[in-house]
């Protein structure tokens, strides 16, 4: 079997970007370091590609990034850690926003065939046939990241296995009512994270006996805004939830928002979980779900580099398909449910307006058996899906300290 790329990389203790640089004669590596490097990609039959020597010459070095937003933090979290990556490697971005069917039907009819570019990276950016079959005539590597698609090397998550994890932790909890804050399942710009979280969260209560109710699911569209307008629309009804999963850590800051305007305590009275593990998230003491976007940008972005400079084309590599793990960071934002108490005073009199203030009977502080504020990784067993806590467990730890439960 042909040596790869990695292989070199791993033999001469570099990265692949410098391997690529020094077999391609760029600039910014040791003549000391370029010469071994040849010499090991020798010894191993290792050769650069067509692609490598065009982007030698100077004939061509630049990459297209497609994405569908500009503004959201997942995508320009991939593309802050994917561009390094390609620095090092001596290579361009040339980025496209398909925000509209308009700029992608362009994009993809005449705009990809004019520029002449060596790959191409998608982010989180599903694709219809036809655009499948235009990327595929180009005879250039393609891969992507947030989406798995046949023929091209990609970089994932379990969005179900993930979203399981979010609200089996709920349900351990003791929370019946869990809601759900959701992604748009029919956005075509949106890949399948949307359907593959709510999914997940789906499953979980179906298997824990409580039952999908459609009152305790709402839309936030991956914003705080619409995480914040979601939050509203669920304390407006007249059984409100105890719990909210959101699938985004910016509809969670949103929700967390909301539930301070109608004098709710979090995690007293709600408890929240977001998805992400944003900035702002250990700042604001969520509950999350890792998933690692900068690492998934980084290693699509290697996985970029090793196809040029192995000369595959767009099918080459296609049994690639990485697949990273995720894991639920548990922080302040999740406590025990606290007794039923029955229909909520937020939901009014009958009229449907919320009510500031917490229900009648509760009363501020801490309630019994809530768990302790904390801020622990948990991680999910290999082959198993949930975590398996006593509904009462209590866990108490000092900050960042990962622990068993």
């Amino acid at each position: 079997m042909d040596a790869t790329i990695e292989e070199v990389a791993r033999r001469a203790g570099v990265s692949i970007a410098t391997v690529s640089r020094s077999l391609r004669g760029r600039e910014g590596v040791s003549p000391r370091t370029a010469e071994r490097v040849r010499a090991i990609a020798h010894e191993l039959g290792y050769s650069a590609s067509p692609s490598a020597s065009r982007l030698a010459s100077g004939r061509a070095g630049t990459v297209a990034v497609i994405m569908p937003f500009l503004g959201r933090w997942f995508f320009s979290e991939v593309l802050d850690a994917a561009e390094p990556v390609f620095r090092e490697a001596g290579l361009d971005l040339l980025l496209y926003h398909v925000g509209d069917r308009e700029s992608r039907r362009k994009y993809f009819s005449v705009d990809l065939l004019r520029k002449r570019v060596e790959g191409v990276l998608l982010v989180s950016l599903p694709l219809t046939d036809a655009e499948i079959e235009v990327l595929h005539s180009l005879g250039i590597p393609v891969c992507t990241v947030g989406v798995a698609l046949e023929g091209f090397r990609s970089v994932t998550i379990d969005d179900v296995s993930a979203a399981r994890l979010a609200a089996q932790h709920l349900v351990n909890l003791g929370h019946e009512r869990v809601a759900l804050i959701a992604g748009d399942t029919e956005d075509p710009t949106l890949c399948g994270a949307p359907r593959d979280r709510r999914a997940g969260y789906r499953s979980v209560l179906e298997e824990a006996g409580t039952g999908l109710d459609p009152g305790l699911e709402a839309r936030g569209d991956f914003t705080a805004a619409g995480g914040a307008m979601a939050a509203g629309e669920l304390f407006a009804r007249q059984h409100p939830p105890t719990a909210i999963f959101a699938e985004s850590d910016e509809m969670a800051i949103g929700a967390l928002g909301t539930l301070r305007r109608l004098g709710l305590r979090v995690p007293q009275d709600v408890s929240v979980v977001g998805f992400d593990d944003h900035p702002l998230a250990a700042a604001l003491e969520l509950t999350t779900v890792s998933q690692g976007v900068a690492d998934q940008g980084r290693r699509v972005a290697e996985q970029l580099v090793a196809s040029l400079t192995a000369g595959s084309g767009p099918g080459a590599g296609a049994s690639e398909q990485v697949q990273l793990p995720t894991r639920l960071i548990v922080r302040g934002t999740t406590a025990v449910a606290k007794p039923a108490a029955g229909p909520s005073a937020l939901a009014g009199a009958g009229d449907g307006k919320p009510r500031l203030g917490p229900a009648p009977g509760t009363r501020h502080g801490t309630a019994p058996g809530t768990v302790p504020r904390r801020n622990k990784e948990v991680a999910p067993t290999p082959g198993a899906v949930g975590l398996a806590l006593p509904i009462r467990a209590q866990v108490t730890t000092q900050k960042g300290r990962a622990v068993q439960q």
